[in-house]
């Protein structure tokens, strides 16, 4: 079997105005699809961010993986690798982090390739990963404070304007009752901080035994921090980036007793041990779209056990290849610790066949089908792709986005 075309195709998916310490959501989300077809007829799928310079990553190593063998990730690791001899950080200064443009691309194919290889053997990816130590993966329903939607965008504004803590715990009434979490995440760094942390002391009053975690993005100075653990102390399972570099969150660790997480200062493998010595962080969350696909993302479970560090997974905006990407690299990291992270919930839209990927108490069911597990709807995928061409933004940019609702907002991290 060797790869015979690349297809990617960027597409445009409507978005809700939510809310993080930069800003807020545009309109639409960007993401590509990945195409791979082989000689024996075969096609193996992926889905990536969009933004135009990850797409130029994507389209630049494109040829290179002309007749490439889909089971031999070494040559495809070589192969991007020598078609972005330049390649660096990915992401605006918007963004989640500053992820090598190497890992991302390598990542898209490799899942691509992971599919094609599970299609070939008639297994799921997790088995290729080391084989599923669980069928159903946890995840957590993800709180945003949001802006009301403007006029004239697609699909129904779900909820509103929230911008208070008891409208926030009205959100999440709602997404435990349709979807049964039993996790709770708030993407704070939005409001003052007395009133997150109200939030997060009514989201425990109205949900007793659910667990709550909150991720400022690295909006607090270290002392405000240290007020904001003591005032939920008991009360989250972790605290996720509420600082900004490695040694202010070491800092942090050694005044408090909460754990804390991250998806920001440990993005490189070699960061794991930095951490480690440092006690910077307890629990890293993990990301195949940037942790170097999914093997990438397995490694890091491993490298985060002989740590002593738990292991959560991060997420962003996303369709069903991705998520049916993530249950697979879930059901094969033994020490997934906590339940993950995904915006699923967020969107009513999707590029994959079938009624939608619907929770259950909160889980998803590991796709048992051969690769993925999922297949693509190209009438879907064309008529988002009609929309990213009709898109005039081609980048994310939370900062600029939320200039449209305050025109005189700065973008201040740490802002608290």
């Amino acid at each position: 079997m060797r790869v015979e075309k690349v297809r990617i195709t960027p597409i445009a998916v409507p978005d809700v105005p939510l809310l993080n310490t930069k800003g807020v959501h545009g309109a639409y989300f960007l993401r590509s699809i990945i195409e791979i077809e082989t000689d024996v007829g075969l096609v193996g799928v992926s889905e990536t961010y969009g933004q135009a310079r990850c797409l130029s990553g994507l389209r630049q190593a494109a040829d290179a993986l002309t007749g490439l063998d889909p089971f031999n990730l070494n040559d495809l690791a070589r192969r991007v690798s020598e078609a972005l001899p330049d390649a660096g950080g990915i992401n605006g200064p918007t963004m989640l982090a500053d992820h090598k443009m190497i890992d991302v691309v390598y990542g898209a194919y490799e899942i691509a390739c992971l599919d094609l290889q599970g299609r070939a053997l008639g297994r799921p990816v997790c088995d290729l990963l080391g084989g599923a130590v669980r069928d159903e993966v946890g995840f957590a329903g993800y709180l945003f404070f949001k802006f009301a939607k403007p006029s004239g965008r697609p699909d129904k504004d779900p909820f509103g304007e929230v911008m208070t803590p008891d409208a926030l715990v009205e959100e999440a009434e709602a997404f435990v009752e349709q979807h049964g979490f039993r996790s709770l995440k708030l993407k704070g760094g939005v409001l003052e901080p007395e009133l997150e942390i109200e939030t997060m002391l009514k989201l425990r009053e109205r949900f007793p035994e659910h667990a709550l975690r909150i991720d400022p993005m690295g909006a607090w100075r270290v002392g405000t921090a240290v007020g904001v653990c003591e005032a939920l102390g008991g009360i989250l399972e972790y605290l996720e980036d509420p600082v900004r570099g490695m040694d202010a969150m070491a800092e942090l660790a050694a005044r408090s007793q909460m754990p804390l997480a991250t998806n920001l200062v440990v993005v490189e493998f070699g960061q794991v041990f930095e951490a480690h010595r440092k006690g910077a962080v307890q629990i890293v969350l993990s990301d195949h779209h940037y942790w170097r696909g999914a093997t990438g993302a397995v490694t890091l479970g491993r490298m985060c056990a002989a740590a002593g560090m738990g292991i959560s997974m991060h997420s962003n905006t996303h369709l069903g290849i991705s998520l049916a990407a993530m249950l697979h690299v879930a059901a094969a990291t033994p020490n997934l610790s906590h339940d993950c992270d995904t915006h699923y919930p967020w969107t009513c839209h999707d590029v994959v066949d079938g009624k939608g990927i619907e929770f259950r108490d909160g889980r998803l069911a590991v796709p048992s089908g051969p690769g993925l597990g999922v297949s693509l709807n190209h009438e879907a995928m064309q008529q988002f792709h009609a929309l990213y061409l009709e898109h005039p933004v081609k980048d994310r940019d939370d900062t600029e986005e939320i200039r449209r609702y305050v025109p005189d907002y700065v973008r201040k991290v740490p802002r608290w």
